[in-house]
């Protein structure tokens, strides 16, 4: 019996995220020491807890330089610095000189290894913005003013990730190239649907299959007319990559699966849905209400109490002046979408810990949550669900989890 549908669906969240954190998930890939130096590099909001335990857990000297999002670098501020490996944050998901600054210095830093050498590179979600050099010809204003357009468009992280490698002097493969003739060996948290390596923090260390065609391709489909200077990307057979091999550590699947266990544990049915959902989050949330009141009507296709499950990233095409986050979002469209359902509880979350800019991971809402909130319909209009939710209740109010695998959606619905 589930006394707190609200607290059992943060439950679930918890469960989720702890799934996938750095030190569940990193130690069983870690390489072994070479003959000569070991340099740790990383980018993403993981990047901090990532080098954390590596530092622990390593066998011989190392240094090293990771960037993170500005308050992802510990938990708390008992958590102690690293000894060996320096922690720079930096701006996300605009770029800035911090995180110019940082890319310089990792790139520099990577230059100077030799043949017996080790580039450990550590990725997570976010690592796109946060290692930011841009491409010779191209100032860092172009790049943000082309970052923040991308992201008000409504494109993919596949597609945003493709037009910043272009416009890139590290990512693309461009890092590894940097680090030949060392062995590079890459540990990558996975915030991308599909779960694709190159994608990851756009692939600094993975030869590139996409094109500068391909780029200019996303800007117009989506109707930026600017054209900034794009750079071809080092391709599949260049002899750097012979030295590089990259692991996926954590997915999204591990995290609906780290929800599905601790729903299971409440002696509720969990359905996993998909770990790969994309598409605008409005329209997503249509689709997961009409499964919801399936269920609830008709037992089909499974019984309640039961749970959906889904991970992926959605988009949103901002057309107003609000704040919010996909997540949240998401959640504001599946509650007009539901109408108040009694027997419906649902929670949207980002597992970085942040919805969007906002200081949320998303939201959790119920039955009554659209009657204690102000005109619905309008804030979904002005994309501003976080103050729908503010209002309402049910802001999802975390920290850095200092982990990354993308959205978290959990959908309850209860017996009849």
């Amino acid at each position: 019996m589930i006394e707190s549908p609200e607290l059992f669906l943060r439950t679930l969240f918890d469960a989720a995220v702890a799934a996938v954190s750095a030190e569940r998930c990193l130690l069983p890939h870690l390489p072994p020491p070479p003959a000569g130096r070991t340099l740790v590099v990383g980018a993403g909001k993981a990047a901090a807890a990532m080098a954390r335990v590596v530092e622990a857990h390593w066998q011989g000297p190392l240094s090293g330089l990771v960037v993170t999002r500005y308050g992802h670098s510990a938990r708390s501020a008992q958590e102690r610095p690293l000894r060996y490996t320096e922690v720079v944050e930096a701006g996300h998901p605009v770029p800035d000189r911090a995180g110019q600054i940082a890319a310089t210095r990792i790139l520099a830093l990577a230059t100077d290894l030799e043949a017996e050498d080790l580039l450990l590179c550590l990725l997570s979600g976010g690592g796109s913005a946060l290692l930011s050099l841009p491409a010779p010809g191209l100032r860092l204003d172009d790049k943000q003013r082309l970052t923040k357009a991308l992201l008000r468009s409504g494109a993919t992280i596949a597609e945003i990730n493709c037009v910043r490698k272009h416009l890139s002097a590290i990512k693309g493969g461009r890092l590894a190239v940097a680090a030949a003739p060392a062995q590079v060996v890459t540990l990558a948290i996975s915030d991308v649907p599909g779960d694709d390596p190159v994608v990851i923090a756009s692939g600094p260390t993975l030869p590139d299959p996409t094109t500068t065609a391909d780029a200019l391709a996303i800007l117009h489909r989506y109707d930026l007319t600017e054209t900034p200077p794009l750079a071809e990307t080092p391709k599949p057979g260049t002899q750097a990559f012979l030295q590089a091999r990259t692991t996926v550590i954590a997915t999204a699947q591990e995290a609906l699966e780290g929800a599905a266990a601790a729903a299971r544990r409440a002696g509720v049915t969990p359905v996993i849905l998909s770990n790969a959902v994309e598409g605008e989050a409005r329209e997503v949330a249509l689709v997961h209400a009409a499964i919801a009141r399936q269920v609830a009507a008709h037992d089909q296709p499974f019984p309640p109490p039961c749970v959906l499950l889904s991970g992926g990233e959605t988009t949103v095409t901002v057309r107003g002046n609000g704040r919010g986050g996909r997540n949240s979002e998401f959640l504001l469209a599946l509650l007009l979408a539901l109408d108040g359902h009694p027997r419906i509880h649902a929670l949207a979350c980002g597992t970085d810990g942040i919805d969007g800019t906002e200081d949320n991971a998303g939201a959790v809402a119920g039955p009554e949550t659209l009657r204690r909130g102000r005109n619905p319909q309008a804030a979904l209009d002005a994309n501003n669900s976080y103050d729908f939710f503010l209002e309402a209740g049910g802001l999802v109010v975390t920290g850095p989890t200092q982990t990354n695998v993308s959205d978290f959606r959990a959908i309850f619905i209860g017996p009849g």
